[in-house]
């Protein structure tokens, strides 16, 4: 079983594409069914061309999505997902789902800590290498 903690690990590449701010749209877009590029491009709003492309290469290439092109003039291509991309949909869904169903709570929390004064990170307090030893 892979460690996606170590940084070799093969998962974590796929999480990174998987999870990725275009990847999670991509797919969960394509849950219903079968899309065209101009179809994705305009259901998914903000995402440019090569972004597009670029992840659906990238989808297309992990197994996860299938392009299909149909011989004509021009040619018509359609993107659909593998049962490897409908089946990491299904959590997908979930976490969109639920990042949905908070946004606005999270989004109050950011604006109380703003008005508390915060800065993203400012309570986290960096360490750089092993603890100090004390010599008795």
């Amino acid at each position: 079983m892979s460690d996606a903690f170590h940084r070799e690990c093969p998962a974590r590449m796929v999480l990174d594409h998987v999870t990725s701010r275009w990847g999670v749209l991509v797919l969960t877009a394509m849950r219903e069914r079968p899309l065209r590029f101009y179809e994705l491009r305009a259901k998914i709003e903000g995402i440019s061309e090569k972004m597009l492309s670029q992840t659906l290469r990238t989808l297309v290439r992990d197994g996860f999505v299938l392009r299909t092109v149909t011989p004509s003039a021009p040619p018509q291509v359609s993107y659909a997902l593998t049962d490897l991309g409908q089946g990491i949909t299904e959590p997908l869904q979930a976490l969109f789902d639920w990042i949905r169903n908070h946004a606005n709570a999270i989004v109050a929390a950011q604006a109380a800590h703003e008005r508390q004064g915060g800065r993203a990170g400012s309570d986290i307090t960096p360490v750089y290498g092993p603890p100090p030893t004390v010599n008795p």
